[in-house]
């Protein structure tokens, strides 16, 4: 095969995938590549590797329609150069990428590189609160954190990929697409604030980090994001919970793992510290939740310490 059926092959994997582009294999006589790509739902994931090469999209006459994907990128090996709108990111192995792909962009790999990629369509994403128009190439660390997870999950997805049915790869999907847009909404890049999943995060962060304030409500939280009681108590609803049993959870959650991590602590102290009020009422719903008292608990991981709570 010559050069030029090369990178007319890799042209046309890359049409395939998400779009056409330019191929430059820069000053090498050749360019030797491997796709693997398979399917989660309307996700596409891929593993890349191929040898030194320049990689465009530039504006054409028949518009950005051609390219309706957001383009996770996870470099394994060796370094890139992205740019984007006079951005210059340069991307090492542990990096993420995060981009509009129907945004003119060039990627230069100047020595074998390998990514792991998810293509995620736009219409995907309306209803998480994405925000194309402003949207920009935004570099996070997939070595650490929710980028890490996030990773970890592509990888799994991808070699469990075949022996998803319908109904399950739909679920992946779906989980997929939310770990990949954590480390961007804590990066605060493409969320639109207003919409319902952005708003319905904010209430999930706000809870988390207020819930050892035993006055923590439905009106505090409202007042806090700037929308009705009525509109939070549909978007929690509609994720087959309420807002006060989410709370309840996440202190029971909390108040578990501290009692199982943490020696030294009475029931009493560590129910009242994640925001209960009543150490018979913190036992009661303990024991609804998890099926057992925290005494036992308490018990099983620090035998030798006192309980003041059943």
């Amino acid at each position: 095969m010559t050069s030029k059926q090369q990178i007319q092959c890799w042209i046309d994997a890359l049409t395939d995938l998400c779009g056409k582009f330019d191929v430059d294999p820069l000053e090498a006589s050749s360019l030797e590549g491997r796709i693997n790509h398979t399917g989660v739902s309307r996700l596409k994931l891929c593993q890349i590797e191929v040898s030194q090469h320049r990689i465009a999209h530039t504006t054409s006459s028949s518009g950005l329609s051609d390219h309706p994907f957001v383009k996770i990128l996870f470099q394994t090996y060796g370094v890139s150069y992205f740019e984007q709108d006079g951005r210059h990111i340069e991307l090492t192995p542990g990096d993420c990428l995060a981009y509009d792909v129907s945004c003119p962009h060039t990627i230069v790999s100047p020595a074998f590189t390998r990514h792991e990629v998810v293509i995620v369509p736009k219409e995907l994403l309306h209803e998480r609160g994405f925000r194309f128009h402003k949207m920009s190439a935004c570099k996070l660390s997939a070595r650490t954190g929710t980028g890490r997870i996030a990773h970890d999950f592509v990888h799994a997805a991808f070699d469990e990929a075949a022996k998803l049915s319908p109904n399950s790869a739909a679920g992946v999907a779906d989980t997929l697409i939310d770990l990949l847009l954590l480390p961007l909404r804590e990066a605060d890049t493409i969320v639109d604030c207003s919409g319902p999943e952005a708003m319905y995060v904010r209430a999930q962060f706000f809870i988390r980090e207020h819930l050892r304030d035993p006055d923590l409500c439905i009106d505090q939280i409202s007042a806090e994001l700037g929308c009705s009681k009525r509109y939070l108590h549909m978007l929690f609803s509609e994720r087959g919970t309420t807002v006060s049993d989410y709370i309840w959870q996440a202190r029971l959650q909390n108040c578990r793992q501290e009692l199982e991590m943490h020696a030294g602590k009475t029931i009493t102290d560590v129910a009242f510290s994640w925001g209960f009020s009543s150490s018979s009422h913190f036992s009661r719903v303990f024991r609804k939740y998890f099926g057992v008292v925290p005494s036992s608990i308490h018990k099983a991981q620090h035998p030798s310490l006192p309980t003041a709570a059943r």
